[in-house]
């Protein structure tokens, strides 16, 4: 655990220590275990920040017939939310009729879980729920609800555990906190 790390030309800070990732993965893993004991969901984690958060996720769940699929997303140019998603790799299963849980790294703005949500409600999904490791409610700009949010955080950017700053940082066992 560094106090601080440079990326690019950005400095940041410690925010959250790998321990507290872990507690807040393992509280979203107990709530999808109660509320998903008699179904067998499909996890659509979107790529590329979701990874180590989906990773640590699914191998907590004790649910039957659970599976994981990716999507890869963008939204993001340097620190800012372009408000824009665009879609680089699709979801390939049929989605009809299941029980889907979006898996997010961060929502931000909350456009692309929003954009995704509708999509999977367009292609049948009996259900979705979003589960992110980060909620920053301030910043949510349409109408959406996250059900499961490991940690509810400020509108700051942060780095590490799958998010990064211009490719850098996802590494990082803990997250780290922009420098102003």
């Amino acid at each position: 655990m560094t106090a601080t790390v440079t990326l690019h030309d950005k400095s940041f800070r410690l925010y959250q220590p790998a321990a507290a990732i872990a507690a807040a993965v393992g509280a979203v893993a107990a709530r999808l275990n109660t509320d998903y004991a008699q179904r067998q969901p499909l996890l659509v984690a979107v790529l590329n920040g979701s990874f180590m958060f989906a990773a640590d996720l699914v191998r907590q769940l004790t649910l039957n017939g659970v599976e994981i699929s990716f999507v890869k997303l963008v939204s993001y140019e340097g620190t800012e939310s372009t408000g824009t998603v665009k879609q680089l790799i699709g979801l390939r299963e049929d989605i009809a009729g299941r029980h889907v849980i979006v898996v997010e790294d961060i929502v931000d703005t909350g456009h692309t879980a929003a954009g995704l949500v509708r999509t999977l409600h367009e292609q049948g999904a009996a259900s979705v729920e979003i589960a992110c490791l980060l909620l920053k409610p301030a910043s949510v700009r349409v109408p959406l609800a996250v059900r499961y949010a490991g940690l509810e955080i400020p509108n700051d950017f942060v780095v590490g555990y799958g998010l990064d700053y211009d490719g850098h940082g996802r590494h990082l066992p803990d997250l780290y906190q922009a420098i102003a």
